[in-house]
């Protein structure tokens, strides 16, 4: 399973129902239900809103999102997928990580 960064924007701000985030706060709540949704968010700037989801594939994550009642109802009109690459102790925080290494200087 991967993590796939999902930034919401392009919000339509002043359009937000009760109904509608409603509907969003259920679709959250499957995605959690199926351990899908590891973090979400509106981010602080009140622009965006962000989701971290677990999924086997990019396809699926963008499915999921295209799910969302916020995106089918176009009160975010717009949104990015991005594959995150995870550090944490098991990889050693990608110390070794061939991107990592491909960004460092020539030493």
């Amino acid at each position: 399973m991967q993590k796939f960064l999902i930034l919401l924007k392009d919000k339509r701000k002043g359009e937000l129902t009760h109904e509608l985030l409603k509907q969003h706060v259920e679709h959250l709540q499957e995605l959690s239900n199926t351990l899908k949704l590891c973090i979400c968010g509106p981010l602080k700037d009140n622009e965006k809103a962000m989701q971290i989801l677990i999924c086997e594939t990019k396809d699926e994550a963008q499915k999921l999102v295209e799910s969302d009642p916020f995106i089918k109802k176009r009160y975010y009109a717009s949104y990015e997928v991005h594959e995150i690459i995870e550090a944490n102790e098991g990889n050693n925080w990608l110390f070794e990580d061939p991107q990592t290494k491909s960004n460092l200087l020539n030493q």
